[in-house]
């Protein structure tokens, strides 16, 4: 299963006197970078997701939160007077050393002051965090189970789009190729034009340098290197789509490819039809980037 960089997926539950609720979402990133969002009372739990997650996932920016709030019955939450303390003397000495400066601080409020983290505390005790982590761990591996399934989906949608899209590649490299091959008749008449400004400049010059420039001439117009690169890309690509696992990286190198021998076909046109064609393929190949950039 072809796998997207992007996803969501959220779970809730509970356990003793706490109720909880998991959010996890992810977006398209170059490499696995996780941001996890959790209380940091509960020892061992950032750790253990951490190493869960990072066992199944390969890329993406992924954020992992989870919002705990004690029961009713259990007594929501409990106010830690000793953090209280430490709190206020703190914003009695950074209200004295403002006046001193002579700044003026807007007051804090009491909502403020409760907002503060480690101010309010759930019910729960670092005592029975053990039970907790284990259980929270346990859940989070169905929340990751629903989450890959959404990128997943979202990936398979991807290989279908990127699959049209080198299809698409391939029917205008071969357009490419028919335009150039008409051509033909009127680069052999630009070349023997060529060939007859330079024969006519050719007094006193080496019999060299002159080969090198018709040589040059010769280069500038033959675009077969470059329908062959796209014709191999082309293959490669297919290939990567057939392979399991993360191939965005591959891919994401594949598209400069295709968009490097793109713009130097354009340059060496030489032909009206043949440059629509070269911008036509710079247009389907820069489209399939921005979708490649979303496969893991």
């Amino acid at each position: 299963m072809r796998q997207s960089m992007t996803g969501f997926a959220g779970a809730a539950g509970g356990l003793g006197g706490l109720n909880w609720s998991w959010d996890m979402r992810g977006v398209n990133g170059k490499g696995l970078d996780l941001r996890i969002r959790v209380p940091d009372w509960i020892d061992g739990l950032e750790a253990g997701l951490k190493g869960i997650a990072s066992k199944v996932l390969a890329r993406g920016n992924v954020t992992i939160s989870l919002r705990l709030q004690g029961t009713e019955e259990e007594g929501a939450v409990q106010l830690s007077e000793a953090h209280l303390a430490l709190v206020l003397e703190a914003m009695t000495l950074i209200e004295t050393q403002a006046m001193n400066k002579g700044l003026s601080l807007a007051p804090s409020t009491a909502a403020q002051i409760v907002g503060l983290r480690g101010i309010l505390n759930s019910g729960a005790t670092q005592g029975d965090s053990k039970a907790l982590c284990a259980q929270l761990l346990s859940e989070f591996s169905h929340v990751l189970a629903e989450f890959t399934a959404m990128r997943g989906a979202e990936g398979d949608a991807l290989q279908a789009i990127l699959s049209a899209q080198v299809d698409e590649i391939e029917a205008l490299t071969k357009v490419a190729a028919e335009q150039a091959e008409m051509r033909r008749d009127e680069q052999a008449a630009r070349l023997r034009a060529a060939l007859a400004r330079v024969m006519d400049n050719t007094d006193g010059v080496d019999p060299q340098r002159v080969a090198q420039e018709l040589a040059l001439i010769a280069v500038k117009a033959d675009v077969t290197e470059e329908l062959d690169r796209l014709r191999a890309h082309v293959l490669a690509a297919r290939d990567l789509l057939r392979q399991p696992g993360a191939i965005g990286r591959k891919l994401d190198f594949l598209m400069q490819e295709f968009n490097r021998e793109a713009n130097t076909l354009c340059s060496k046109a030489q032909s009206a039809a043949l440059t629509r064609v070269g911008l036509d393929l710079k247009t389907v190949i820069e489209q399939m980037r921005e979708q490649a950039q979303n496969v893991e």
